[in-house]
């Protein structure tokens, strides 16, 4: 089932999320409606606060970014061909590397881009669907999602990123989306 996509504003993308029990009712159908919802949205992660979960849970699948690079561009990322995964109860460990600029967006706050230093590796403890234990670092545009992604279940967003004068500029826009004053071809829910 498709899920309306939480709207900036919303309490809930500001929370710190709860782990998930082994026992959690439905938990299979909550992942399964997280992946349909994130590509009917043409997201390529999707965390559970963005649809009212206050879960440490999100999905994620980096390989639709490769898939639609050029030739050319495909030597710029050295994680090609992407990971798509499911990732409960994650922890960040570690993040090094270089930090690199990229343009990012969020399905919580739509039409908005900006661009986001992020360290270049990520290392993260987490368990899948199956509640099998991994430990794994991964660098390039997949650990950019991962955090990008990791942050939701923290409490923050891209935007806590951009310098102040950046974030005072997009205020107008931040408004209109909290108060539904926005079009997107996917269902959204926005604070009361």
């Amino acid at each position: 089932m498709i899920l309306p996509i939480v709207a900036y504003g919303s309490p809930i993308l500001r929370k710190v999320c709860k782990d998930i029990a082994q026992d959690h009712p439905e938990l299979e159908k909550l992942i399964a409606d997280m992946w349909e919802t994130m590509y009917n949205s043409n997201g390529v992660g999707l965390a559970a606060p963005q649809i009212n979960k206050d879960l440490r849970l999100f999905v994620m699948d980096s390989t639709q970014i490769f898939e639609n690079l050029e030739d050319d561009e495909q030597g710029l990322y050295p994680d090609g061909p992407g990971f798509k995964g499911v990732f409960m109860n994650a922890y960040v460990t570690k993040i090094d590397g270089e930090e690199w600029s990229y343009n990012e967006g969020c399905l919580s706050i739509p039409k908005i881009r900006e661009d986001v230093l992020r360290g270049e590796n990520v290392t993260i403890d987490y368990v899948d669907e199956n509640f099998k234990p991994f430990t794994k670092t991964f660098n390039g545009i997949t650990a950019r999602v991962i955090l990008h992604e990791y942050d939701h279940i923290e409490g923050k967003l891209f935007i806590d990123y951009i310098k102040p004068l950046k974030r005072t500029l997009l205020k107008g826009k931040l408004m209109d989306i909290s108060k539904g004053k926005i079009s997107v071809d996917y269902r959204m829910v926005f604070p009361k």
